[in-house]
């Protein structure tokens, strides 16, 4: 039987794309949602992080986690979690199919 990198069959693949869509569709948020990184979304698309980051940092539906009472001339420090949904969404509409 064929894997993909997550180490799941296609039948869970199917399944998981079903799940996604669905919730997707019916406007529900599942918490327990596979959420990437940034760079796990920059590997697997073949771009920089930081276009990843661009791409997502205004993007609904994804959690960013950081300091927002930062000192002046201080660097921010955010981490973005994005969603396999938003992912997909995101994907589509910069696909040109």
């Amino acid at each position: 039987m064929a894997r993909n990198e997550n180490g799941t069959g296609p039948a869970q693949a199917r399944l998981r794309s079903a799940r996604v869509e669905m919730a997707s569709a019916t406007g529900i948020s599942l918490f327990i949602e596979r959420h990437y990184s940034a760079a796990e979304l920059a590997e697997h698309w073949n771009l920089s992080l930081d276009t990843i980051r661009r791409i997502f940092q205004d993007e609904p539906g994804v959690v960013v986690l950081g300091d927002n009472d930062r000192k002046p001339g201080k660097r921010r420090y955010t981490t973005l979690r994005i969603p396999e949904s938003v992912a997909a969404r995101v994907h589509r509409r910069l696909s040109k199919v």
